[in-house]
């Protein structure tokens, strides 16, 4: 009995070990709202492809479509990115869109290009509380499993699963960027709502052929904990990446 009782634990830990689950809790989300019809895009697409290399760090593509009519329109542009960029704006109070415009942990923002005021705003936004609620993902099988942590401080929001697309290569055949090729990194594919966030412990589960109904390509999930609402996107305080199978 006690021989089977030590292989049903060593089983059950190694069967734990092979499943895909979420590294150690980031320090920041960054949001590249980018497009291929903008000339200054691809230093940006490029950083963030290096910032995607470091653990600590979700790093994610936002294509956007404003600026579809200057000759070539964007193959990846979602219009809900336009939507949560110009969202942000309105809850800073300064209605700033650009691109590449760069936003941190949903409290921030910087030029897309540059690191420094990225790294900056990244310490700025976790003084102020961002980032502080544990989130662990894993995908089993055809399941993905979302668990978040309670937190003593409270807070309301929602919570959103957006498959993602970790390497798409674009040959712009038109418009300030025509024929350039450019490799786009972590691009998100969709939004999707898993529910209502009150700062108590909750969890979530999806089938993966949910995601996939949403975006054939992709092959990897974020899941994001964030204050306020679509309309008014506040604070992101949690975060998990996962690969799909």
């Amino acid at each position: 009995m006690y021989r089977r009782l030590v292989w049903m634990v060593f089983a059950s830990a190694a069967l734990i070990a092979t499943l895909p689950v979420s590294a150690a809790e980031p320090r920041a989300v960054v949001e590249l709202f980018t497009s291929q019809g903008c000339s200054s895009c691809p230093p940006a697409d490029k950083l963030l492809d290096e910032m995607s290399r470091d653990p600590s760090l979700i790093a994610l593509s936002l294509p956007v479509d404003y600026w579809d009519y200057l000759g070539w329109k964007d193959t990846l542009a979602l219009p809900g990115h336009t939507r949560r960029q110009r969202a942000y704006s309105r809850v800073r109070g300064d209605r700033q869109v650009f691109t590449p415009q760069a936003v941190i942990n949903g409290a921030a923002y910087a030029l897309g290009s540059n690191k420094d005021a990225i790294e900056d705003a990244i310490v700025r936004t976790r003084a102020a509380a961002a980032m502080n609620v544990p989130v662990t993902l894993a995908v089993a099988g055809q399941r993905i499993a979302v668990d978040i942590a309670a937190t003593a401080e409270g807070g309301s929001g929602e919570v959103w699963l957006c498959p993602i697309t970790r390497k798409v290569h674009v040959a712009i055949g038109r418009g300030e960027n025509h024929d350039r090729d450019v490799t786009y990194t972590n691009v998100v594919r969709g939004w999707l709502k898993l529910g209502d966030w009150n700062g108590k412990a909750a969890s979530f589960a999806l089938p993966v052929t949910e995601v996939l109904a949403r975006s054939k390509t992709a092959d990897a999930v974020v899941v994001l904990v964030q204050s306020g609402n679509a309309a008014q996107p506040g604070r992101i305080v949690g975060a998990a990446t996962a690969p799909l199978p």
